[in-house]
């Protein structure tokens, strides 16, 4: 497989498309923003004209898109991908989407033999422009063994995970990103109480970590907070309540009540209506770090 297609070049998709350049893949790049495109082309993409002409002979066709109306407009809209693209070729959505538009997206490819494997995945931008990103895919086992080199050129080849059958990618995705954002509120609290209790944070944190009570968030995540201030605007506040409502819709359709889920959900809503659209996904540390009055800064920082 080496005639790759890949739409979407923000913050993610630009620098995933542009390992695969590197890699020597024979790539074709399209987005609404050409001056996305523009920097691909000098590393030696193919610019196309529409989704269809980048779907049009790629071997494998590749998204990272916003949000679930942008994925299914990109592969079932006129125009669309999957109209496009030839009978054995490999459809790949990276999009963190809902498991509803991948079924109708799954449907409509299957109908031209078309595989497609849900691909959704973890790491931050950081984690894009190194080439470390966890990969999370869902679909067929050969669809997943053809794929797994461009998967690996994009991300850490110990974290490609074939996590199930066409869904399961979507599924592990949006819980992955539940389960961290319920851990930015709960250090957002447990840090501010205890700064407000009197505990210097240095040594907070210190005895957190070192507890059984430890987390990758508490350890490593939040320290871009505790460090610079940086509540990481790379990934803006309104995609973060876009995934925290698509996981409330998955626990819905599965019948799974979720109290904490819901409150989760509208603490970060509380945040990005207080903070605005393209604050920082961090930003309910930020809600708590007002709501006691203190900064949550390390010393020397």
């Amino acid at each position: 497989m080496r005639r790759v297609g890949f739409i979407g070049l923000g913050n993610m998709g630009g620098p995933m498309c542009g390992h695969l350049v590197a890699a020597g893949y024979d790539v074709t790049a399209f987005d609404v923003n050409p001056d996305a495109v523009a920097p691909l082309v000098d590393a030696g993409a193919r610019a196309a004209r529409s989704v269809a002409d980048c779907a049009s002979g790629a071997e494998a066709l590749i998204t990272m898109l916003p949000a679930p109306p942008q994925v299914e407009a990109v592969w079932l809209g006129d125009d669309g991908a999957v109209a496009a693209l030839d009978r054995g070729s490999i459809a790949i959505d990276m999009s963190t989407s809902s498991t509803a538009v991948g079924a109708r997206v799954a449907r409509a490819a299957g109908e031209r033999e078309v595989d497609v494997l849900d691909a959704p995945v973890a790491g931050q931008s950081i984690g894009a422009r190194a080439g470390t990103l966890a990969i999370y895919v869902g679909g067929s086992e050969g669809a997943f063994e053809r794929a797994r080199p461009v998967f690996e050129t994009m991300g850490d080849p110990d974290r490609v995970f074939h996590v199930g059958p066409s869904g399961a990618g979507y599924t592990v995705k949006l819980l992955l990103n539940l389960l961290w954002f319920i851990q930015s509120v709960a250090v957002g609290e447990v840090l501010s109480v205890g700064v407000r209790a009197g505990v210097s944070l240095d040594r907070l944190h210190g005895a957190l970590v070192g507890s059984p009570a430890n987390s990758v968030f508490l350890e490593r995540d939040v320290r871009m907070v505790l460090d610079d201030g940086d509540y990481d605007e790379a990934f803006p506040m309104r995609l973060v309540t876009k995934d925290l409502g698509l996981a409330v819709d998955l626990a819905r359709e599965v019948g799974v009540p979720v109290e904490l889920t819901a409150l989760v959900e509208q603490i970060h809503r509380r945040a990005r209506t207080l903070y605005g659209d393209d604050a920082g996904e961090i930003s309910a540390v930020r809600l708590y770090e007002d709501l006691a009055g203190v900064k949550l800064r390390l010393e020397g920082t």
